[in-house]
């Protein structure tokens, strides 16, 4: 029975036990905005709405005073300088502004990177587009559990090769790549690193100096804040990295990224992130929990239920499962109370199996058949429970009714 009511197009209805459907467990393709964020944005849209470039009065000064705030938080959690933090439109363009302006900048150096296959498209893509104007790009590739070999990368690396990106956590099966020793390897080589971290920072420790990372993306959306805005981390010593921008105009931002300035935006990064600098171990540990909990309840009733990537090396709140014998889109539609994704929720709009699971030798049945379960911080055991009976109910009765 229908008890609940239709916000902006979504109907919410009490289900079982007092839980509300339908239940969100997509995090990895956005978080919802804490409230805490919202409400340190509120006055940045009303009261204090001036352009943080505008130094002749106070409403400018209380943007550029607000901006300052969030660069020094953002800094703190990962170790930076807030001279070294450039904010962006998200973590997409921050990889393209970093993956195409070294290329741009050290062209007469080199014109070789090294990525690997299961990066997320707005860096497969950036280098696809630099092969079109004559870099040569390695991609490496990946182990079954999705890590990739250090061998390998040594292997690749020649004297014309002036960046390597590899994310830190994929998006799609939460696998956590061995960045420090990957920042290490291109820092003796005198390589620069790039890291996607959209999925890693403010769920696990970052630290760009323990970690030897040159440059790093990060996203507010994946982490409790609003969308359309980011960063880019961006080395500016030992060594210095320099960058060609990809937006002119105005010179904002140490001239790296031109335009007014996202102030409400830029302030709901800065608190999340300060909000993820107070819980993340207690959360990590939480979320982690209750991921475990999941997998469980699914692959303790269930067979031929099969974890993609490794369940070691893993962010805590991501559980990616392959169901043998049913179709993907058939077990979606089942539950289709409960919000989840059938790989990358940037590229969900494609038939064709998921780039990551192809990387890893997963045969295109079981690729179609793979869920992403995204746990985050307001989602709860009871919760968790609904979710496991849903999916061994569904499993169990599309299997019967399966000629596969």
């Amino acid at each position: 029975m229908n008890t609940g009511r239709k916000l902006a197009g979504l109907e919410v209805r009490e289900g079982p036990n007092g839980i509300k459907l339908p239940i969100y467990m997509d995090n990895h393709a956005t978080t919802p905005v804490d409230p805490r964020v919202l409400e340190e944005m509120l006055p940045y849209f009303t009261d204090n709405f001036g352009n943080a470039a505008s130094r002749n009065h106070t409403f400018g000064w209380a943007g550029e005073e607000a901006v300052e705030t969030a660069r020094q938080r953002i800094a703190n959690l990962i170790g930076a300088t807030a001279k070294e933090i450039i904010f962006t439109s998200g973590a997409t363009e921050s990889d393209s502004l970093a993956i195409k302006g070294v290329a741009a900048m050290y062209r007469e150096k080199g014109n070789h990177i090294i990525t690997a296959v299961t990066e997320h498209r707005a860096v497969l893509d950036s280098c696809k587009h630099l092969e079109k104007f004559g870099c040569r790009v390695t991609y490496l590739v990946v182990r079954q559990d999705g890590l990739i070999d250090l061998e390998d990368l040594k292997r690749a690396l020649d004297d014309k090769t002036i960046l390597v990106t590899i994310m830190a956590a994929n998006n799609e099966i939460g696998v956590l790549q061995p960045i420090p020793e990957i920042g290490k390897l291109c820092r003796e080589r005198g390589v620069l690193f790039h890291s996607d971290a959209t999925q890693a920072v403010g769920k696990i420790p970052v630290d760009v100096n323990k970690q030897f990372i040159d440059l790093m993306s990060i996203s507010a959306h994946k982490m409790y804040g609003p969308k359309g805005v980011g960063a880019l981390y961006v080395r500016r010593k030992n060594p210095q990295v320099q960058l060609t921008p990809l937006i002119d105009g105005g010179g904002h931002e140490h001239g790296m990224r031109s335009g007014t300035l996202n102030v409400p935006g830029i302030v709901g990064l800065g608190k999340a992130r300060a909000i993820a600098s107070e819980v993340m171990p207690q959360e990590a540990c939480h979320v982690a929990g209750m991921r475990n909990r999941l997998q469980d309840k699914i692959m303790g009733p269930l067979d031929e239920v099969y974890v993609n990537g490794s369940i070691d090396q893993r962010l805590p709140g991501n559980l990616n499962l392959s169901f043998a014998h049913v179709e993907g889109e058939a077990l979606l539609m089942g539950i289709n109370d409960i919000a989840v994704s059938s790989g990358s929720a940037c590229t969900s709009a494609t038939l064709e199996p998921s780039h990551v699971l192809k990387a890893l030798g997963t045969a295109d049945n079981l690729a179609h058949s793979s869920i992403r379960f995204g746990i985050g911080r307001f989602n709860t055991d009871a919760e968790i429970d609904y979710v496991a009976d849903r999916v061994c109910e569904t499993v169990e009765r599309l299997r019967e009714l399966s000629a596969l």
